[in-house]
């Protein structure tokens, strides 16, 4: 049974051990599970401070806190038009379970982040990105509007019109402003459950830049970036480009999972076995092949058929450090980041490069138009320290860093990054939200 599955069975206010995706930091909590807006509402009226917790796939304490209200059980699907592809479902539904449903009735997501274990309400609450971002944006762009329980109880109905200010907020806000009840969500048609996937080696950083803006049409792209090479290898990587096939069947083949049944060494992960994996993977990826069929599954989310995958990183857990630099500053800020990563011997074999389109208008929506880094690094001593100095760098560029990947973020970083955070904070205080929702990131980093 999976944790998010494990900790929803729970009696009303028992204490659990909850944790994040990337297993720090582990704290005990008091959760609170619904099925009704009746029973929510009561939760609401009785305690305070909430934050909302869904499969738990956020990597760091954006939805941690001391009371947790449990939104699993909150998964009805309640309408589907399939001439426009428009579902309307509660909350708790996962991206894993509208896949299955309508994916063989011609209908995929039109935006989707690297797993699909994932609520709904999460997809909304982190606004989540995916391989299409520069030409479908985010998550949020699908959504055509949600229904959001305030702090009073008061249910309301918020899209790009109608309490703007709140869809604003909510899209990307991280929980912070209420729990998202039901949502309308834009599907997007397709005629295969494949990929017609593209791959390309690339030399060092220049050529990976030079080849995403060659296949800046595709509608999916990202690569795999090797953190740890040196020289004219800097930056080496493999792009995978991509399109939804129209031929190949329409449901998604069965696929063997395998599972990490324990908690890998630390000493297992260093900068030698790091090397010796991203050579490898880099080697053996095909220098160029266009156009072979690639499930699904396979395409967007290799990782999911791993189960318990963040086991591999040992029994302290890991962090994933996204960011995204402005266009303009990209190249030159990525470079000298990668040179700090190299130097530091910090490497990650789970490290991915993309490119964004325009960044939209929510308040803490991550994305700008630009390229985006993330690399999964074990907890150690020296690595918030480090990652302090990457956030220096990150700063000077003009760029973020992703809330629903952080966990040691500064107030300042914050603040510099997402310049409408006072907007937010502000809105926050008029609806009574700060009194009523907060997560251990909220805390930290002062909203």
């Amino acid at each position: 049974m999976d944790h998010a599955r494990a900790v929803n069975i729970l009696a009303d206010g028992e204490k659990m051990n909850i944790e994040s995706w990337g297993r720090y930091p582990k704290t005990t909590g008091e959760g609170y599970s619904f099925e009704t807006v009746k029973t929510l509402a009561a939760h609401l009226e009785k305690n305070n401070m909430f934050i909302p917790y869904g499969m738990g796939r956020s990597y760091g304490d954006s939805a941690l806190n001391e009371k947790v209200i449990l939104t699993r059980r909150y998964d009805k699907l309640i309408q589907f038009d399939p001439e426009q592809g428009i579902v309307i479902c509660e909350s708790g539904v996962t991206l894993d379970e509208l896949i299955r449903i309508f994916l063989k009735k011609g209908w995929f997501l039109s935006v989707t982040p690297g797993t699909k274990f994932v609520t709904v309400g999460g997809a909304i609450a982190s606004d989540v990105h995916g391989k299409n971002h520069h030409k479908a944006g985010c998550f949020s762009n699908s959504v055509l509007w949600f229904d959001l329980m305030l702090p009073d109880g008061r249910i309301v109905r918020c899209d790009r019109e109608k309490n703007r200010d709140l869809f604003l907020a909510t899209a990307g806000g991280m929980g912070l402003t209420g729990i998202i009840l039901t949502a309308a969500i834009k599907l997007k048609p397709v005629k295969s459950a494949y990929i017609r996937e593209t791959v390309v080696r690339c030399n060092n950083l220049k050529d990976a830049f030079e080849k995403f803006e060659i296949h800046e049409d595709a509608t999916y792209s990202v690569a795999w970036i090797d953190c740890l090479s040196k020289g004219k290898a800097k930056g080496r990587s493999v792009l995978m480009a991509g399109e939804n096939a129209s031929t190949g069947a329409i449901d998604l083949p069965r696929k063997r999972t395998v599972s990490i049944p324990l908690d890998l060494p630390s000493f297992c992960l260093n900068s030698f076995s790091v090397k010796c994996f991203n050579h490898l993977y880099y080697m053996k990826s095909p220098q160029y092949t266009e156009n072979r069929l690639t499930p699904l599954d396979t395409f967007f989310y290799p990782l999911d058929a791993i189960g318990h995958w963040n086991r591999i990183y040992g029994k302290k857990g890991f962090t994933q450090y996204q960011m995204v630099l402005p266009k303009a500053s990209s190249f030159e800020g990525l470079d000298l980041i990668l040179d700090k990563i190299s130097s530091a011997g910090m490497g990650s074999f789970l490290a991915v490069l993309k490119l964004f389109g325009p960044q939209n208008d929510n308040y803490l929506s991550f994305p700008m138009e630009g390229y985006t880094l993330a690399l999964d690094f074990k907890i150690q001593s020296r690595l918030f320290a480090f990652l302090d100095h990457l956030d220096d760098i990150v700063t000077d560029y003009g760029g973020r860093i992703y809330l629903t990947k952080d966990v040691r973020m500064s107030p300042d970083t914050f603040k510099k990054g997402y310049p409408a955070w006072d907007t937010f904070s502000a809105l926050r205080q008029h609806y009574g939200m700060n009194q009523k929702f907060q997560s251990l990131q909220s805390k930290r980093i002062g909203v």
